[in-house]
Formats: structure tokens, sequence, C-alpha cells
């Protein structure tokens, strides 16, 4: 795990000058503590900042070939580089390292712009070839890496946060409206785009190559389902096999010349992988898991439960809703968008404790429920698909009731639960079916900009540029195949991996590995037809099948509860806000942003202080203004300043 920067100038002959590329890493090193690394020649500048994980004495980057004409800088892990190097070296590559960094250097000699169908990993890849003078970036498969660029007169700049890029001082912050509409949309951006105008982001699945000034930006992988139909599976012999596979992939994640941990926290998938090590790992394990102080959100008595029942050795870090206020302009520091829910910051804490712990890599359980049908998302959409077939019926809509026991205040009771769920019901093939209802919800937000900026954002509605994401062929997919692909494409690679995951994680200078991820193991559970990912109203019914015997009943059977954390609460104390909230959320801060409306926050934040701020509508909104305010403050009010 890394941070990576570089600039590729569209002068010819230019030679890109070391101290801007000095700048641009140094903001960069928190994902890389352990040392700095650069490269310069005629037409490309590299610099990379490193996290020792793998290779630990000579895998400093670049790395180069033997003729030094290729030379790579990379964020991430290959996690099949000892399986590749085999086949590199049998094809007559030889190597100077132990890294698995050097295996992309030889993988592009062999195999050309293909060589990323042949990586199993989490990576963000600058790699620079002399003879062609191409640049060649590459992100992983579902964007567990990050991977910024901004094309300008001057050239290209690449790197792995924005920060870096407006360190570079060819481009300044400055928030793009549209970008904005989206996270109060779907809770994060749709690639390319990124909350910043003129920095974007380099999908995933997705190569660039910059040559002779001109970027290509193409797909190499995307989430591909089986057809809709009969399909004839033994459940036990799918089970079987998944569990194999599953066991692979945390075999392969495992790899590492430092010691691993694992996040646990009470939940079937981080319960799987933290099982699946201990099956695969002689040491004893180390586990962290967060509680809090309030009840609703707590879930120490499961994870104490998985840590007794596995023998790890635990450690519990507890968080309390003043400490998650305090935080979180550094996590929007680190996150560099707004984000419409506070939980990002209590995982940031946690990613603390685990390198105060003297840990530099965690597992965790991230994924399984978009490949396996675990969110209430998916079982809403399957209840109200069968209301569809029936919408006058007053019993079918009944059965949302059973969704939702674990929050104190269900979204699916009573009349207003009806018409919040009865939306868009006329149209059950719709690709975004499944997600409107939570889209308008969210959408609400929109109405506290002030109206000069909702006029730039009426011109391109956040919904139908969404549409432009619809795959060929999708409409013959089975619809529980077309809700997942729409979660793949925004919630999983903008806001979990992202917000939550990688740049929370790095802030404490933690790489996070994701075992359900693994791309084989997703095209795998993608041939499954959903009756084995949903099961009635059981979400993940085959991976719960294939582990039950590893976890204690309880666990094995416990419904999906998803993480969160408390939201507008956090940002008062006794009744008054926090002292930069107060400062961040007055007129005058307000209406110098100019992004929301000062009367319309004014109420919100009455709302909230007098605790009355009940509904997901009102604490997202509150979160996502101050957190938009705390971006502009940091970026682009004050200019972006490495110093």
């Amino acid at each position: 795990m890394c941070g990576i920067a570089g600039i590729a100038p569209t002068a010819p002959g230019q030679r890109p000058d070391r101290a801007q590329l000095e700048k641009m890493i140094g903001t960069l090193r928190h994902r890389g503590p352990d040392g700095f690394g650069f490269y310069t020649a005629t037409g490309i500048g590299l610099a990379h900042a490193r996290l020792s994980i793998i290779d630990l004495s000579t895998g400093d980057q670049p790395i180069r070939n033997e003729t030094g004409s290729i030379q790579v800088v990379f964020n991430g892990e290959i996690f099949n580089y000892v399986e590749l190097r085999v086949r590199l070296v049998a094809a007559g590559h030889r190597f100077y390292t132990q890294s698995d960094t050097e295996v992309i250097v030889h993988a592009y000699e062999q195999y050309g712009l293909d060589f990323v169908d042949h990586l199993n990993g989490q990576f963000a890849i600058a790699l620079w070839d002399a003879d062609r003078l191409r640049l060649v970036l590459a992100r992983d498969r579902v964007g567990i890496r990050p991977l910024l660029y901004s094309q300008t007169d001057r050239g290209l700049i690449f790197a792995s946060e924005a920060k870096s890029l407006f360190a570079s001082k060819w481009i300044s912050a400055e928030l793009d409206p549209l970008a904005l509409a989206e996270v109060c949309t779907f809770w994060s951006c749709v690639p390319p785009r990124t909350p910043f105008k003129n920095v974007s982001t380099l999908p995933p699945g997705h190569i660039a190559v910059f040559e002779g000034g001109k970027l290509d930006v193409r797909k190499y992988w995307d989430w591909e389902f089986r057809d809709a139909g009969p399909s004839f599976c033994r459940v036990e012999e799918v089970a079987e096999e998944l569990r194999a596979l599953f066991i692979d992939s945390v075999r392969l994640q495992l790899r590492a010349d430092v010691p691993v941990g694992a996040y646990l926290s009470g939940g079937l998938d981080s319960s799987a992988v933290t099982a699946a090590i201990t099956r695969c790992s002689v040491t004893q394990l180390k586990s962290f898991s967060l509680a809090f102080e309030s009840a609703e959100f707590d879930e120490r008595e499961y994870q104490l439960e998985m840590a007794r029942f596995l023998g790890t050795d635990h450690v519990m870090r507890t968080t309390s809703s003043h400490e998650i206020g305090l935080a979180m302009p550094r996590a929007i520091r680190h996150i560099e968008a707004p984000i419409v829910r506070t939980a990002a910051v209590p995982l940031m804490l946690l990613a603390d404790q685990v390198r105060q712990s003297g840990f530099k890599v965690v597992l965790t359980g991230e994924g399984a429920d978009e490949i396996f049908g675990g969110y209430d998302i998916f079982k809403e959409a399957k209840i109200r698909r069968f209301w569809a077939r029936q919408p006058k019926s007053k019993w079918r809509p009944l059965l949302l009731r059973r969704l939702y026991g674990y929050l104190a205040h269900s979204p699916a009771r009573g009349a207003v639960g009806s018409a919040f769920f009865g939306q868009s019901i006329g149209a059950p093939d719709d690709l975004q079916f499944a997600h409107r209802p939570r889209w308008q919800t969210t959408g609400r937000m929109l109405r506290f900009f002030t109206p000069a900026f909702r006029e730039r954002i009426d011109a391109e509605h956040p919904l139908g540029r969404l549409a432009e994401l619809a795959p060929q062929g999708q409409a013959r997919w089975e619809s529980l195949a077309q809700d997942q692909y729409v979660e793949a494409h925004t919630l999983l690679s903008g806001y979990l991996l992202h917000a939550q995951g990688d740049r929370v994680a790095m802030a404490a200078s933690i790489e996070g590995r994701y075992p359900f991820l693994d791309h084989r193991l997703i095209e795998f559970a993608n041939q499954l037809p959903a009756r084995l990912k949903i099961r009635g109203l059981t979400e993940k019914y085959i991976l719960r099948r294939a582990v039950a015997d590893w976890l204690p009943p309880r666990i094995a059977t416990r419904v999906k509860q998803p993480y969160r954390a408390p939201d507008s609460q956090c940002f008062f104390e006794a009744g008054r806000p926090l002292d930069y909230v107060a400062d961040l959320l007055s007129e005058r801060r307000l209406s110098e942003a100019g992004y929301f409306e000062p009367q319309q926050v004014a109420k919100l934040v009455e709302k909230c202080r007098g605790g009355g701020a009940l509904g997901f509508a009102d604490n997202m909104a509150f979160v996502a203004i101050l957190t938009t305010q705390l971006l502009h403050g940091e970026f682009v009010a004050g200019g972006w300043n490495p110093g």
C-alpha cells in the first residue's frame, strides 16, 4: 500500500521538475511513511510514497525492467505475484527483487496492455514505456485503490489523491455543482466525475493510455451476470466450490512480510473472513472491532462471541458521538469528498487503533453484500416487484415490515412507509427500480442548495446521467443482477471502498484487504441464480450454507444489520453546536461559499439541535451540508497548501 504521483508533459523533450514531484508526493506521506522514490526522464516524472508490506529490503519503487526502459510505480498489492512470477521466469524474464511490483513490469513486457487481465489484486498502476513514450494508468477491477488525474494544456498529472494534484500548481480546487448533486443523490460521484472540477477518477476496471498528447481510456473488466432462465444447481456442490474459492482468496490476501490482522464486526461477512484466516494460519490472529456508547449502534455482544469462538487476540475500540464530531474535519481532509453519513469517521479511529497496535494490514468483510445479495435494498426490491404484480393489494406491502427490525424508526411502518416504497412501483423492469425510493429520499437534500446552484444542477439531473451506466444485455439478466450492478457501480466503489475504505484506512497508514472482492469470487457469484443468493427473505443464502460449520449458530443465522454510526447528534453538545460547526454553518460562511441557502440550513440546524432530526433525510442533509462546507474550507477557500 502506497501513494503515487506523476507528471507527463505534453511539450516534446520536456523533463518534469523533481521539486514539483516532491511537493506532490509530500502530500501523500500518510499513505507511504516508509520512504519516497522518484524517476524523471524526458516526457515523464514518477513519484512514490511507500508503506512497506512485501519485500521490505529491495521493494523500493519505481521498479524497472532489465534495460530501464519500463518504469513502474503502483499503489496496492498483486496477490498472485508468486504464481505469475513463475510463469514469467519460465518465459525468460529476469527478476532483481522479490516484490509484487516487479511482476507488473514483466507482465507488461509479456502481454502488452492485456497485462491487467493477469493480475489478481487491488491496484492503481502508473507504468512508463520509454520506447513508445507511453504512460499507462490502470485501476483494479472494483475500484479498491484510487487513481485521479487531470489533463491540462501542459500535459497529464495523476496521483492517489486530489491534494497531490493541487500541490502540482497546475490546477486549483473548485467544487463541481453536478458532482455535489450526485453525492446528494447516490452518496457518491459517478466515475469519472469527482467532487472537484478538472479532476477525474479512472473508473474501476479501466486502463488509460497517454501517448502523443492524447488520452485513451478503455474498459477491461466489468460485472457480468448470467441471463435469466432455468438453472439447475446442487446447493451443496455450489457451497463446496464457493468455500474452496473463498479460502483461496483469503490465502492469497494473507501474503505479507508484516503481521496481518482482521476487522471483526460481529456480522456474517467479517466473521467468515476471520474464521477463514484461522484455517489458513497457525499463529494466533489479532482481531479488531468498533463498539459504540449508544446501544442502538453497538454490536460488541456478537463481536466478543466470535472472538471467543475463534480464540483471537481481540482489541475493541469504543467510540463516542462527541469523538466522531471532533474527528470529522480530519476525515474530510483525507476523504476529499462530502459524505452523507458519519460512519467513515469511527473506521478512521479504528484504523488509528490498528496502527497503534503495530499492524499495517487488515482483512475485512466488505463486498459480500454486493455479490451475494445481502443488503435490505435487494430484499425491498424483491417485495416491491411482488407487490407490483398486484399494485392494489393491501397485504403484499405489509411484507416490508419484516425488514428493518434493527431500526428504532422503521421506514416501512404505516401509510408513510407504503407511500415511500410504492414509488416507481409501476416500472419493475427499470435498471434503477431498486434504488429509486432511496435516491428520491437522498435527493431531497438538493432543496438546500441556493437557487443559482440548483439552476446549474437542473441542466443535468443525476438520475439522467446514471442511465448511461446500463450495460448491453442487462435486460436479459435476473432482476437481482440488475440491482447488484447498480449497487456495485455507485455505493460500493464510490462510497464504501472510498470514504469507508481506502481513505480512512490510509489516514492511519493501514492497508485494508477484501477477500470477497477477489474477481474470481465475483465472477463465480455472478453466474449463480438469484434463488441461491436470496431465498425467501434470507439474504446471502449460499454464503451462509458455505460457512455455517465455521461459525457459532447465532452468528451464522444472524440477519444482516448494516454498520451504522450516530449522525447529526455527533455535532452538538448540550444543545449547542460544536464551535467549528457553528462557524461553518453560520450565515456568513454559508453565503461566502455559495452552495446552500442559509435560511434553510438554519432551520435544519435548529431541528437537529433540538433532537428533531429523526429521519434519514434530515440526518443525511445535515452531514452532507457540513462536510461540503468542510471540503470547501479545506481545499477551496484556503487554497490547498501542501506546506
